[in-house]
């Protein structure tokens, strides 16, 4: 790959400029290294295919997990759960969203309130004056209904793309990718781009997903990534993309 040669090359001139010469066994480490740390390939596009038919016949109609009433309680609990886990935003959420599930009783209910409705998550505060910040936004400007248009709601406080793009997908039926831990690592790692920043690759993934698999490809890597491809130990062995997957550290089953 280009890249491992780069590697190759400016490994050699470190070593050659200690030594005073290049070296053969210091060519031969260099080559050595740049194996190691040098990218897998990409699939094809028929391998691309297969792996998004395999995910659709495993769970044609996967959901997000993120509890939510309507467009705006779908929008705070997106809001509310970076850095933090779903099943822990739904328990904060249970209750916030029984006191306010419109843009206004949130407004009703106050900073100090939301607070307290979510003080279990990280960044709390932060976060609660966030949710009366996009509200207050909302009431304002949009007649206290969540615009589907992707540009305006990341201008919202606590928006950002990722979340953006949840909220069109989930909520407006948008065929968008919303590029989180999970789906920026199982993208790497199995194939499907090499992209360096999330939106490399939710760029990337656009490209290369099969139109007709777009709408629910972001939940099967984001569930695959969650559930079986996970980050410290990836179950490898019970993946239904196994025989695909250009991941070379497989694990083996237990």
């Amino acid at each position: 790959m280009a890249k491992a040669s780069s590697d190759i090359r400016s490994v050699s001139i470190r070593s050659s400029a200690s030594k005073g010469k290049p070296g053969k066994a210091g060519t031969i480490a260099a080559t050595n290294s740049a194996k190691k740390n040098a990218k897998p390939g990409l699939l094809s596009e028929a391998e691309i295919r297969e792996v998004f038919r395999r995910f659709h016949a495993a769970n044609p109609e996967p959901k997000g997990e993120l509890e939510h009433i309507n467009p705006y309680t779908l929008l705070v609990a997106v809001v509310l759960s970076a850095q933090a886990t779903d099943a822990g935003v739904n328990k904060a959420t249970r209750a916030l969203f029984k006191a306010a599930d419109t843009p206004e009783k949130m407004l009703a209910l106050g900073e100090e309130k939301v607070r307290d409705y979510i003080k279990t998550i990280g960044l709390f505060r932060a976060k609660a004056k966030n949710v009366i910040g996009l509200s207050q936004r909302l009431v304002d400007d949009f007649g206290g209904e969540v615009p589907a248009d992707s540009d305006i709601l990341e201008s919202l406080p606590g928006v950002g793309r990722k979340t953006a793009n949840v909220v069109m997908n989930i909520a407006f039926q948008h065929p968008t990718i919303a590029v989180d831990t999970h789906v920026f690592r199982v993208a790497n790692r199995i194939g499907l781009s090499h992209g360096t920043t999330p939106l490399a690759v939710e760029e990337d993934l656009l490209r290369v997903i099969p139109p007709e698999y777009l709408m629910h490809a972001h939940h099967w890597l984001i569930l695959h990534g969650r559930y079986v491809c996970k980050a410290r130990k990836p179950e490898c062995w019970r993946c239904l993309i196994n025989d695909l997957c250009l991941y070379p550290d497989k694990t083996p089953a237990p």
